[in-house]
């Protein structure tokens, strides 16, 4: 079986092509490598069974490129991260659109089954207690550029089901809630690692407005898994899916939690959003996920808890950035 994922060699994407390579199967990455990496790939690379592509789904020769017949696509390429987007707002809309279009026009030409990463951030500011896979959008204005994400991943949702709808492709949509885990970076707003390397390092752990919103972590494991089930189930065609955790847990209490992890002196601050992001800025209270569709199609239940994923995540983090540090005193000699 060959297997297509576009944003392999980011940090969700590296885990996937490992696993699917453990199972033997023939992976292809495309990857411009813009907020991805190599380092990620450094246990794979050399497997006989992987191709890289380096090149950006906005380029539609790069699927010429793709020499073998692909029986799914992954997409997982997408502008990711708050910090990314406001930073890169009109990028980040060219690659989610455009981008995805180009994936599923592809996939249409030999009718390629796509497996399509899209994001709890489509349901914007709904504040249900768990956010089920009907539930509505509640946005902000257009003036606040942090919805444009929201927006564009949600015009991915609609154009794979058109594509479903028009032409029988066959799509499965899945909505990430806050995947974590070793590799993920904090460059681009993600909470976890930030955190973990603020209490390493003995610097204030950095929360943004008051500390109460509430989020829901689940472990890239888990999330990898529950991708490749979703690909060989077929009574999952033409439906989205919540993949997430269950543990609801505030910003503030992760802070705390982290902190106690660690052993760290580091000191909780509240910053508010405005200095964090910029006039305006808005944020969700509380995002949590229903996964009893998934539960009901795949038997999907997340096995990594809150405790394990930070337990997990401060290790690696400490194992790399000891690496950082004797190398930077290698170069010093």
């Amino acid at each position: 079986m060959n297997i297509l994922v576009t944003g392999g060699a980011g940090f969700i994407g590296s885990h996937l092509c490992t696993e699917l390579l453990k199972l033997k199967y023939n992976v292809t990455i495309i990857d411009d490598l813009s907020t991805g990496s190599l380092d990620n790939l450094t246990a794979i690379i050399d497997n006989e069974q992987l191709t890289l592509i380096k090149g950006s789904i906005l380029d539609k020769a790069i699927f010429e490129k793709v020499s073998t017949h692909v029986d799914t696509i992954f997409h997982l390429a997408a502008a990711v991260g708050v910090k990314y987007i406001l930073d890169n707002p009109l990028q980040s809309i060219h690659t989610n659109v455009m981008g995805t279009e180009n994936v599923l026009e592809f996939a249409h030409k030999t009718n390629i089954k796509v497996i399509l990463a899209s994001t709890s951030e489509v349901y914007g500011k709904n504040d249900k207690a768990s956010l089920s896979e009907n539930d509505g959008r509640v946005l902000g204005s257009t003036h606040i550029t942090r919805w444009s994400y929201s927006c564009s991943k949600a015009l991915d949702e609609f154009m794979a089901f058109a594509y479903h709808r028009k032409f029988g492709l066959p799509i499965i949509i899945t909505r990430l809630f806050n995947t974590c885990g070793p590799r993920q970076s904090e460059r681009y707003g993600m909470v976890i690692p930030r955190f973990i390397k603020q209490a390493i390092q003995s610097q204030p752990i950095t929360v943004h407005g008051v500390g109460e919103q509430i989020r829901s972590f689940t472990y890239v494991s888990d999330t990898v898994r529950a991708l490749i089930a979703l690909m060989h189930e077929d009574k999952c065609i033409g439906e989205v899916f919540n993949i997430g955790g269950k543990e609801p847990v505030t910003i503030k209490k992760l802070a705390e939690l982290v902190k106690k992890k660690v052993g760290s002196s580091s000191r909780v601050i509240f910053i508010p959003y405005e200095e964090a992001y910029g006039a305006g800025f808005e944020d969700m209270q509380r995002r949590v996920p229903n996964i009893a569709k998934i539960k009901s199609f795949i038997d999907f239940e997340p096995l990594v808890g809150l405790d394990e994923i930070l337990d997990t995540t401060i290790a690696y983090i400490n194992q790399e950035m000891d690496i950082v540090e004797k190398k930077n005193e290698i170069h010093s000699c």
